[in-house]
């Protein structure tokens, strides 16, 4: 019989129960993401990897709540769910966003003595690689926080949003809150001085990707001081969805061996 915990019902949802003999992979969102983004993850990967999707606050059912403000507190409340949670040792994947918090919750799990077997970064540059970010941009007269229409443009530019969702003014409203909120999450992240995760490490990039260069990628060499790779993917940032089978290979090559399988 698996327990879970009150925290494990509100951070984290699964679309394919697994065997008990399966590798739990452990997926976060990016910004504006919900956990649904990984039912497709899921289906490709059961069942000798279990999925495992992180709801962040502030969408779908938690829309009630108010969304994440730090890189931090999002990982303090994954971390708290999963360091309790029964079973076998965890793997960590996360696009974008999501790979910022994937990172800081590795660090948090290891920091109590439940490294997970293996961490995925996805189409997220390294903690020690700043940009300015949309959402913080400069107060000003002439500069001030992002429009409506200058979000809306930017998911259109990066992909990954349906064009339907996009014309959608109703499910705009619900939508534009959150994606502000992890605009501000995402910019304002800054990795500690030397952090760094022992667990295996593996960057994936899309070769196009606006958001996140070869070289910004390559940069989370310095933040492991485990075993680390790399594999550059084709496509944009969105390269998880257009190149969806190659990314799957990837995790399922570095997991099957661990899940005995």
């Amino acid at each position: 019989m698996t327990i879970r915990s009150e925290d494990d019902e509100l951070w984290i949802r699964r679309f394919r129960p697994s065997p008990d003999r399966a590798v739990p992979l452990v997926c976060f969102p990016h910004a504006g993401g919900s956990a649904s983004a990984y039912v497709a993850f899921a289906e490709a990967l059961a069942p000798s990897v279990e999925v495992l999707a992180v709801q962040y606050p502030g969408r779908q059912d938690r829309r009630w709540e108010p969304p994440g403000r730090t890189v931090a507190e999002l990982a303090d409340g994954v971390a708290d769910a999963l360091a309790d949670r029964p079973g076998r040792p965890l793997a960590l994947f996360g696009h974008s966003m999501g790979g910022a918090i994937a990172f800081e919750v590795a660090r948090r799990l290891e920091a109590r003595g439940r490294a997970p077997v293996a961490l995925f970064v996805s189409g997220r540059r390294a903690p020690s690689r700043h940009r300015e970010a949309l959402e913080a941009r400069p107060a000003g007269e002439e500069a001030g926080p992002p429009t409506d229409e200058e979000i809306v443009a930017e998911l259109r530019r990066l992909g990954g949003t349906d064009a339907a969702v996009l014309a959608d003014a109703v499910l705009m409203r619900m939508l534009l809150p959150v994606v502000r909120a992890d605009y501000r999450v995402a910019g304002s992240y800054r990795g500690e001085p030397g952090a760094a995760v022992g667990c295996p490490l593996t960057v994936l990039v899309g070769d196009r990707d606006p958001e996140t260069t070869i070289e910004e990628a390559g940069a989370w060499r310095a933040h492991a001081t485990g075993a680390f790779g790399m594999r550059v993917c084709p496509g944009g940032h969105f390269f998880i969805e257009s190149n969806r089978s190659e990314v799957i290979g990837v995790i399922a090559a570095a997991l099957l061996p661990v899940g005995g399988v």
